[in-house]
């Protein structure tokens, strides 16, 4: 083989994976040659013979750019249509369960809710903790009173508004994680036998907060492009008293999507009409893979009924659990219920990341940590379709880390999860997001870690093991 050819082919496998994406402009003949240690006449040679194949074309004055992918598209998946019907919740058990698996087994994490902490700044937070801790031996209990660090708040604050959106500081409440923010925002407006409509399939963690105040939950038909059918959710209201409507606008977990603007000011306004509080799982907002950050429903809320909760797990660092609620009119009530429940958040954490907020770069290691998401997003959606049983169907991710795939009626998610986990990798199961059996036949995959050969092996492992029982 000559050699334009070995890197017309190394190249064109690339593209297969994923790891340039239709679209993309590949590097300069120049930048190749200099990668590769080929000659500019070689390089030339490989990019006429993938113009050739149809996998790139050029583009006078800019360079060589992918074309569209000329395998067939993958099915897309459908809008859930779940019976409306609120159901007690019951899932803690089976997702400990699960998460104690992948800790336990130190198995390949395909399963695990959190992103590869190897991606975040971990020593220069570590080492700005120190730092204070070393400034200050002594630290009283009303360091870390509610609402939080004046330092943190005054730099979330400032990264609203580098973001678009004006926000008042005084109406942040510090917690411990989103996690936290959530479940006092629900315990804030809601009470023990009330309705909590969600979308469907939903984040297990909201599923968590449901099901520890004893409340139901309502499943809402949800579009896995753009989120929850409004006209389905008027319904809903229409024929039953509902105490909230909890929702994950951007990125949401496990879809993906990101709901279009018009659509979030439509489901504010129609909240806002009928009283109806929303608490918005914001999460995932900074690991977007467009040009822009997207709005939040927050930032459509006039009357203060939008309860806005984030954190830095999933973003900045997966140690020191720092989140926060804007919780509208509901924030005095908010702030009572954290220092009645943890009457403190560590000073010390609080601090260490609003010193790195300011100092170390925060957009720079965003936009890192966004391009490598949005290549590996597409190299695992291609693994799945290459692998996977004939009839899969996956999420089109616009930001997050985690892939929603649905195979083939038959094929049961906790049969597969059960197989797997034998074989030293984890998934997430379909049957944790929902308090229905709707999603037997779904799991999640996450494709935040570093693309290994492990990982590559792992998905044709899973997809055989799929195969299998789809056969059987």
């Amino acid at each position: 083989m000559k050699l334009y050819e070995k890197l017309a082919n190394e190249i064109e496998e690339q593209i297969a994976r994923g790891v340039f994406r239709a679209g993309e402009r590949l590097p300069s003949i120049r930048q190749m040659s200099q990668h590769h240690a080929l000659s500019i006449t070689t390089v030339v040679h490989a990019y006429l013979l993938l113009e050739s194949r149809g996998l790139i074309e050029s583009h006078p004055q800019s360079g060589y750019f992918v074309r569209e992918s000329p395998r067939a598209a993958q099915p897309e998946l459908r809008t859930s249509q779940p019976i409306n019907v609120s159901s007690h919740v019951d899932v803690s058990r089976l997702v400990l369960s699960t998460l104690r698996s992948i800790s336990a087994h130190e198995a390949i994490p395909l399963g695990s809710p959190y992103p590869d902490p190897a991606l975040f700044p971990s020593e220069k937070i570590n080492r700005r903790a120190y730092g204070i801790a070393r400034r200050r031996s002594q630290w009283g209990v009303t360091d870390a009173l509610p609402p939080g660090n004046p330092q943190l708040i005054r730099q979330i604050a400032r990264r609203y508004l580098e973001n678009g959106t004006a926000i008042d500081p005084n109406e942040i409440v510090v917690t411990i994680g989103a996690t936290e923010a959530i479940n006092l925002c629900l315990q804030a407006v809601g009470k023990t036998g009330d309705t909590v409509a969600v979308e469907s399939p939903t984040f297990y963690a909201m599923l968590h907060a449901i099901e520890r105040m004893g409340m139901k939950a309502i499943e809402i038909a949800t579009h896995p492009q753009e989120g929850m059918d409004l006209d389905a959710l008027r319904k809903v209201m229409d024929a039953q008293p509902i105490a909230a409507c909890m929702v994950m606008p951007n990125f949401q977990n496990p879809l993906g999507f990101q709901m279009p603007d018009a659509k979030k000011r439509e489901l504010v306004a129609l909240l806002t009409e009928r009283k109806v509080p929303v608490i918005e799982n914001d999460v995932y907002n900074e690991l977007y893979f467009g040009d822009a950050h997207p709005s939040s429903l927050k930032s459509y809320d006039t009357e203060g009924y939008v309860m806005h909760c984030v954190s830095f797990s999933k973003s900045l660092t997966t140690v020191s659990r720092i989140g926060w609620a804007l919780p509208g009119r509901y924030r005095d009530q908010v702030e009572k219920l954290k220092f009645l429940n943890t009457l403190t958040t560590p000073t010390i954490p609080q601090q260490a990341i609003a010193e790195y907020l300011e100092l170390d770069g925060y957009e720079h290691h965003l936009r890192q940590v966004r391009k490598l998401f949005a290549q590996q997003a597409n190299m695992m959606r291609a693994a799945v379709q290459r692998f996977f049983p004939a009839g899969t169907r996956t999420s089109q991710p616009r930001g997050g880390y985690v892939l929603w795939i649905e195979l083939p009626l038959g094929i049961d998610s906790m049969k597969l999860y059960e197989q797997a986990l034998a074989r030293g990798i984890t998934i997430g199961p379909g049957t944790m997001f929902s308090v229905s059996d709707s999603y037997r036949h779904f799991i999640r995959l996450n494709y935040s870690y570093a693309w290994t050969r492990e990982i590559d092996e792992a998905i044709k492992t899973i997809g055989q093991l799929a195969a299998d029982l789809l056969h059987n």
